[in-house]
């Protein structure tokens, strides 16, 4: 056999290879990420209409303080009371901005337990039928009939994560996070897509305490495995 062929049988033996390691590199999941998994906790905070920035703030528009993670939205300088059934206060709740079509507001269990409210796990603006409560501002007062929530962690998703996760808008996932010490797993963690969206997962105070979030060494998304049991409730 010459040198001349011999090349040409070990170029073709590598591509092959190079070909197999590549597709076992992608079916594995350990493809280069399109952008950076980010966990953030999402503390108490409400949104508001116009109508109610101008009955708690006597202003047509919230006045903003720092930008948050996700693009065009932000923490804003005004902050209220939320009074509970319980006649019990959480003072200084931050508002969040842009303003929205409807109030609502994104409490955690245990402030729950402190207000007297018993909140339903909801994705943001799924409030109807929910628990209300009375918002007080330095201008006024507003009582909500609804829109007090504890917020179903989450995560954020924009086309280019939608198809490295291989997930699609409502599915749900899992999320992976290794801290000092403590080392857990969330389920039920619902896909929220759009564009312009960087990957971002949002849950709450009393979730980020429990599994040591500020100590976290790794975070991984996970897909979720389809439920195989015969249990009415799938």
């Amino acid at each position: 056999m010459t040198q001349l062929a011999t090349q040409f049988i070990r170029a073709d033996i590598e591509r092959v290879v190079r070909d197999v390691v590549m597709q076992n590199y992608q079916s594995s999941g350990t493809a280069a990420k399109p952008n950076p998994l980010v966990v953030n906790i999402s503390a108490r905070h409400l949104h508001l209409t116009n109508e109610h920035v101008r009955t708690l703030f006597g202003r047509e528009d919230l006045e903003p303080m720092r930008d948050l993670y996700q693009s065009g939205f932000y923490a804003a300088q005004q902050t209220v009371a939320i009074v509970g059934p319980r006649r019990r206060m959480l003072p200084n709740v931050r508002v969040l901005g842009p303003c929205r079509g409807d109030s609502q507001v994104e409490l955690a269990f245990t402030d729950g337990i402190s207000l007297g409210i018993d909140l339903p796990v909801r994705i943001s603006g799924d409030i109807e039928g929910t628990p209300g409560c009375v918002l007080v501002g330095p201008s006024g007062v507003v009582e909500l009939r609804q829109g007090v929530i504890r917020a179903m962690r989450h995560v954020h998703m924009g086309p280019q994560d939608i198809e490295y996760y291989g997930v699609s808008n409502g599915e749900r996932m899992k999320l992976r996070v290794e801290s000092q010490g403590c080392t857990s797993e969330f389920e039920d963690l619902v896909v929220r897509a759009g564009k312009n969206i960087k990957l971002e997962v949002h849950i709450d105070t009393d979730e980020g305490n429990a599994i040591n979030l500020d100590g976290a060494v790794s975070v991984e998304l996970l897909k979720s495995e389809p439920c195989r049991c015969r249990c009415s409730a799938h």
